[in-house]
């Protein structure tokens, strides 16, 4: 149990000056989940999804442009694939774009109760934001029927219709093309990888932008980009897949 008055309980205090209930749901999942979210909130980590999310918005700059106005990207409910701890999903949802729902799906049996701490706002205000343990192999993108949990722990079952497929982590997908070929034609897809190959885990690396490209064909590219890290560099793709 962290107590309020402990100095080392940054996510309390960040709370306590801000008013901002993502610091108490990190503090809350810390508290009840014991979650550790030193890589989660490394650095390398964070710069990666603001940068997703700055990208993103920028996209949707484009398209609006292209359409002189008449047209934004549909969002509407995203399938997060490999959500991990689900700390891109709040910073989705601020971005003013329109969202519906966001759906976040891990293999790890751990992370979706510590995904739902972290986004309790959303999952509490209409299950905005759930979070489900499942292979993303299994995912289907159209009438997707699949078991998550109740707050009091009992299984549901939930059908969902993605507009939009994120994944973050593609590095970490082993079969990675039969991944990518399920996704149907025209889907909005936005995915990154790196060059980490030191990782053990790190099974779907690219070596290059140009090898990502070849790896996640699209039929219309809105961006693309390479960030430098201290360690690596992480590659990023928006577009509709082909």
């Amino acid at each position: 149990m962290i107590e309020w008055q402990d100095d080392n309980d940054v996510f309390g205090r960040m709370y306590v000056l801000t008013d901002e209930p993502l610091f108490k749901n990190l503090r809350n999942a810390v508290n009840q989940f014991d979650a550790d979210f030193s890589d989660a909130l490394s650095w390398g980590q964070l710069k990666s999804k603001r940068w997703l999310v700055e990208s993103l918005i920028e996209s949707n700059k484009l398209v609006l442009a292209s359409t002189n106005g008449q047209q934004s990207l549909q969002l509407d409910t995203i399938f997060l694939c490999g959500g991990w701890y689900g700390t891109l999903a709040d910073m989705l949802f601020k971005t003013g774009l329109k969202i519906d729902k966001i759906r976040s799906f891990d293999i790890d049996p751990t992370c979706a109760p510590i995904a739902e701490c972290v986004n309790k706002q959303y999952v509490i205000n209409e299950w905005q934001f759930k979070a489900a343990t499942l292979d993303i192999h299994d995912l289907r993108y159209s009438r997707f029927d699949y078991v998550t949990h109740k707050a009091d722990g009992t299984e549901i079952k939930l059908i969902d219709d993605a507009n939009c497929v994120i994944n973050t982590s593609c590095e970490h997908i082993l079969d990675f093309e039969r991944w990518y070929d399920h996704i149907p034609h025209g889907m909005l897809v936005i995915v990154q990888s790196n060059d980490y190959f030191e990782v053990p885990d790190h099974v779907n690396c690219s070596e290059t932008l140009e090898d990502f490209k070849k790896q996640t064909p699209m039929r219309r590219e809105l961006f693309s980009g390479k960030l430098e890290l201290s360690s690596y560099n992480r590659f990023m793709r928006i577009g509709f897949k082909e």
